[in-house]
């Protein structure tokens, strides 16, 4: 029986990861049915566009030149419709081709969910009674939030953890400095609980800030178009959703380092007596969480930031500059 020779064209990094481990996918239905040889290429074939219609061309002359007879494309990039609506799936049975935005899958289960849909274009695509292309859109509303959640996941926020650890590294230093400070004690002693939530919301937004200036990760629209234009918002989005949970991941962790400090060197009786009040160890917690916020800022803005990969990779449009970049030196 004659293999039915299929392609995997996938985006570099996390897209070729995934088409590598499903590439040995099996036909549903077993034994009679022809068996699938797999093939996985990585490939950036969504480079500079959100048409699905350029990317399946794309994915068309891969298929050509590698003799295939069926092709599946995974993007970890949004891609839209000619009514700019966000896509989730577009297939052409005739022509044999189809493209998969892994975004839109949701970010959860990424990798089973991608199993079974690839599954199911190959097996609808070798099937020779399956001749009409169609598309599977996302609700305009509810299926925005379902993309940006997985452009976030996609972006694995807590990966950014190593490559803050030189202004981690000095807001620890500045933490444990400020822990046995009196006047430290005095100010976070005298701010309510909601001054202490604006402090943290405060310290977060400004070390966003700080990393996506240093870092240079804002989009700009291309053109004045609003196709253009609302791309941007949305990777724009996406790289300050990252970001945030990333510096949240940071201060707790900055906060638990703190509080440990704080439990082991210092004594409720000998801040009571400094402070000419009665104190206990909940105070510590206090103390500590004020303390996070300044040493949040501090550390985040009194030092540069790591030349590390997770940096660029929260922004989308920097990981689209280097995959083309990539390309050109593949090409050159």
């Amino acid at each position: 029986m004659q293999p039915i020779y299929v392609g995997l064209v996938a985006d570099p990094a996390m897209p070729t990861k995934i088409a590598r481990r499903i590439s040995d996918l099996d036909p549903p239905g077993g034994e009679g049915r022809d068996a699938w040889d797999i093939e996985v290429v990585s490939e950036p074939f969504t480079i500079g566009c959100e048409d699905v219609d350029t990317a399946m061309g794309r994915l068309g002359d891969e298929a050509h030149q590698h003799e295939w007879n069926l092709v599946v494309g995974l993007t970890e990039l949004p891609l839209r419709d000619d009514d700019g609506r966000y896509l989730l799936i577009r297939v052409d049975p005739k022509q044999r081709r189809a493209v998969l935005s892994l975004p839109a899958l949701g970010g959860l289960r990424v990798h089973a969910r991608t199993r079974r849909a690839v599954r199911t274009l190959v097996g609808g695509m070798a099937d020779p009674s399956s001749r009409d292309e169609h598309s599977v859109r996302l609700p305009r509303i509810s299926g925005r939030w379902r993309l940006l959640l997985g452009m976030v996941l996609a972006n694995r926020p807590w990966l950014l953890v190593p490559g803050l650890k030189s202004a981690l590294v000095a807001a620890l230093a500045t933490g444990a400095v400020a822990t046995i400070n009196s006047t430290v004690w005095v100010l976070a002693g005298s701010l309510s609980w909601w001054r202490l939530l604006v402090a943290t919301i405060a310290s977060v937004a400004l070390v966003v800030g700080w990393i996506v200036i240093d870092g240079e990760l804002w989009d700009h629209p291309d053109d004045n178009s609003s196709e253009a234009r609302d791309r941007s918002r949305l990777y724009n989005t996406s790289t300050l959703l990252t970001l945030t949970t990333g510096v949240l991941i940071c201060y707790i962790a900055l906060y638990v380092v703190n509080l440990v400090w704080a439990l082991f060197v210092l004594d409720p009786a000998v801040m009571s007596g400094s402070m000419h009040a009665s104190l206990g160890y909940g105070d510590l917690f206090v103390l500590t969480w004020f303390v996070a916020s300044a040493a949040t800022v501090g550390g985040g803005l009194g030092t540069g930031l790591e030349s590390d990969d997770a940096i660029r990779a929260a922004a989308y449009s920097k990981r689209e500059e280097e995959r083309r970049s990539q390309l050109a030196r593949e090409r050159t």
